[in-house]
C-alpha cells in the first residue's frame, strides 16, 4: 500500500474508493445495513484506513491531528451542524430492532470516518497536489455523490436514490470545503456521522412533499455555505502548500 501511495496518490485513493464501494455494498446487499458482518466490515475499512495515515505520519495532513486552524473556525460550521440536525425533524423511530439498531448505529458512525477521510482525504488530497483546486473540489464531491448509485443494488428505489445522490453531491461541496478552508476534517466527520446515525433513529414516514422540501432547503444551505467557504475564508497554509494554482476566490 505505501509503495503504491508513494507512486501515485490519486490511484492509491480511487483503489481504496472501490473497495469501500463494492466490499460494503457487497456485505449490506447481502447481509443488510443492520447486520454485525457490515458494521464488522466497516471497523475493519476504518482501521485499515486510519492505522495506515497514523502509521505514515500523515495525520496532520489529512486533518486527523486536531480541530480548525483558526479560532473562529467554528463560525464556519454552523451551517454544517444545522443540516446535520434535519433528520430530526422527523419522529424517533428506528428503522431496526435491537440488537440490529446498534449494528446500524455503528455501522453509520463508522461511515461517517471512512468516506470522509477517502473522498475528502485520499481523493480530494491527491487531486489538490495536481493544482487545480476547483477540480479537486469538484470530483471528491460529485464522486462522493454518484457513489450513492450504489443505493439501487441494495433495494432502494430509483426516485429515492437519486433525490440521495444530489443530496450527497451537495453536502460534498460542504464537507469538502469545510476540509479545504479549515485543515481539519474531524467537522466533517462528526457531521456526517451525526447524519447517518439519526437516518436509522428518524422516521422515514413523512410525506414525499416533505421529504423534497427539507432536501431542497438543505440544498439550497449548502450551495450558500459553499460559496461563502470558497469566497470569503482564508486557506490555511497546510492545504495552501499543495496546491500549484490560485486559490479558490
Amino acid at each position: 500500500m505505501k509503495k503504491m501511495y508513494e507512486k501515485s496518490e490519486i490511484t492509491f485513493a480511487i483503489l481504496w474508493i472501490v473497495i469501500y464501494a463494492v466490499g460494503m455494498g457487497t456485505l449490506q446487499n447481502n447481509f443488510g445495513l443492520d447486520s454485525l458482518w457490515h458494521m464488522l466490515g466497516l471497523i475493519v475499512i476504518s482501521a485499515a484506513i486510519f492505522l495506515f495515515v497514523k502509521k505514515n505520519g500523515l495525520m496532520e495532513v489529512y486533518g486527523l491531528a486536531g480541530w480548525a486552524k483558526n479560532s473562529r473556525a467554528m463560525l464556519w460550521f454552523i451551517p454544517l451542524w444545522l443540516l446535520s440536525c434535519m433528520n430530526l425533524l422527523s419522529r424517533f423511530q428506528p428503522d431496526y430492532p435491537v440488537p440490529g439498531l446498534f449494528y446500524a448505529a455503528v455501522s453509520m458512525a463508522l461511515v461517517g470516518f471512512a468516506e470522509e477521510l477517502i473522498f475528502r482525504g485520499f481523493l480530494f488530497k491527491a487531486m489538490l497536489k495536481d493544482g487545480n483546486v476547483k477540480a479537486a473540489v469538484i470530483v471528491s464531491s460529485v464522486t462522493f455523490g454518484m457513489g450513492h448509485i450504489i443505493n439501487l443494488f441494495t433495494g432502494h428505489e430509483l426516485i429515492a436514490t437519486l433525490i440521495q445522490v444530489v443530496f450527497a453531491v451537495a453536502m460534498g461541496f460542504v464537507f469538502t470545503l469545510v476540509f479545504y478552508k479549515s485543515g481539519s476534517l474531524l467537522p466533517g466527520i462528526l457531521a456526517h456521522s451525526f447524519i447517518d446515525v439519526t437516518s436509522v433513529l428518524a422516521s422515514d414516514e413523512g410525506s414525499q412533499s416533505a421529504n423534497l422540501i427539507v432536501h431542497i432547503v438543505v440544498i439550497v444551505i449548502s450551495v450558500a455555505c459553499s460559496l461563502y467557504l470558497a469566497k470569503r475564508v482564508e486557506t490555511p497554509a497546510i492545504n495552501r502548500a499543495d496546491t500549484k494554482q490560485e486559490d479558490l476566490a
